[in-house]
Parts: C-alpha cells; sequence; structure tokens
C-alpha cells in the first residue's frame, strides 16, 4: 500500500517538476528582452497556452530520462537537494541534446546555441528542486527503513 502512495507522489512530483521547468523554458527562450517578470502587457491566455506548450514539450523529452534518475535516487534512497538539482541538470542537458542534430562523423552536436543549453539546464535544475519538494524527500521510505537500534538485551534468567 505505501508503494502505490509512493507512485502517485512520483507522477505528481514528477509533472510539478515538468510544469515548472516549462515555465521556465518558455518564458527564458519566448521573452528574451525582460529583465523584470512583470507581464502587464501580456495576454494572460496567451501566456496559459505557451506555458502548456512548454510543459507537453518538457514531460515529453525529459520523460525517459527522469524515469531512470527516479529509479536511481528510489533504488539507493537519494534524497539530498544536490543530488536532485544535478541530475535535473542532467535531465535538461538530455532533453536539450535530444533536439540537436548529432554527426557520427565527427561525434559532436551540430548547431548547440550556448543560451539555449543555459536555459535548459537551469529549468532541469528548478524542477530537479521541484521534484525533491514535492517527492525526493522521501525518496526509498516505501521499502521501509531497518532499524537503527540493536535490539534489548535478554532478560537474565531468574526473573
Amino acid at each position: 500500500m505505501a508503494l502505490i502512495g509512493r507512485l502517485f507522489a512520483i507522477f505528481f512530483g514528477f509533472f510539478a517538476a515538468c510544469f515548472v521547468a516549462g515555465m521556465v523554458a518558455v518564458v527564458a527562450l519566448l521573452f528574451p528582452e525582460m529583465t523584470d517578470v512583470s507581464l502587464r502587457d501580456m495576454n494572460g491566455d496567451v501566456i496559459d497556452v505557451l506555458v502548456g506548450f512548454g510543459f507537453l514539450l518538457v514531460s515529453g523529452f525529459a520523460l525517459v530520462p527522469a524515469l531512470f534518475l527516479i529509479l536511481i535516487t528510489e533504488a539507493f534512497s537519494i534524497r539530498t537537494i544536490l543530488a536532485y538539482a544535478i541530475l535535473g541538470g542532467l535531465a535538461g542537458l538530455c532533453s536539450y541534446l535530444a533536439f540537436i542534430p548529432f554527426d557520427p562523423a565527427t561525434m559532436t552536436f551540430d548547431g548547440i546555441i550556448r543560451r539555449h543549453l543555459e536555459i535548459m539546464v537551469g529549468s532541469g535544475i528548478l524542477g530537479g528542486v521541484v521534484y525533491w519538494v514535492i517527492a525526493g524527500r522521501n525518496a526509498g521510505v516505501w521499502r521501509g527503513e531497518p532499524s537503527s537500534r540493536p535490539p534489548p538485551p535478554a532478560a537474565p534468567p531468574g526473573r
């Protein structure tokens, strides 16, 4: 029963992390001239549609790397925020490199734009932190923790 509850926490955490990462990526990529976060002149419906597409895009491309990383963190009960930030950055990197053509002759990626790479890695880091807040702090709890206390000593035979 604890495993089923844990799966719900993992799915909710993944979707929330993808939503935040998609929102960061869309705002940073489409509005680079914004120096402050005031969206007064923007149509709210346009922002909603863009964030929705960003969520779908990020969740689609980050699904396989994120599931692999979630399995690792659950298997080894990794619960530190730094690990989730680093692994989220790796998932963002993998998601970005999925868009870039790879030249097998030279073993390089052609057309990497540094700013876009930084945005995707940054949104992955933020997504990893959001996932940690929702589900990562309790990674591996569903298995049950072994008792850290030794068993009580046996009673003396005379009593």
